[in-house]
């Protein structure tokens, strides 16, 4: 992998007794990585109507070291507890490139 910006796209399925517990600790991971990490310029937490236990985040990383710099914070690994806790399944985590220009 370059050191070209990363994306990562990861899915979950929680279930309906778990899924605002879950996505409070998104929201949270979401604010402290864009807050307090230089190498993160996007984290969005996102959801459909038709697939209400379906979590979905985008996570915009300036290279793969910034990507395995977040994966050593404290609110990662207190993301990751929850993830284990709650019993979220993990349905995929996608490495991504950008091939087109952003309209930021």
């Amino acid at each position: 992998m370059t050191d070209a910006p990363l994306i990562i796209v990861a899915e979950f399925q929680t279930t309906a007794q778990t899924r605002q517990q879950f996505l409070d600790a998104c929201v949270e991971d979401s604010i402290r990585s864009v807050t307090d990490e230089p190498g993160c310029s996007s984290f969005d937490v996102l959801t459909t109507s038709e697939e209400p236990d379906t979590v979905i985040l985008h996570e915009v990383y300036d290279n793969a070291a910034a990507f395995d710099a977040h994966l050593a914070t404290p609110h990662f690994k207190a993301f990751d507890k929850t993830v284990n806790t709650l019993k979220v399944r993990t349905v995929s985590v996608r490495k991504t490139s950008r091939h087109a220009p952003s309209r930021t």
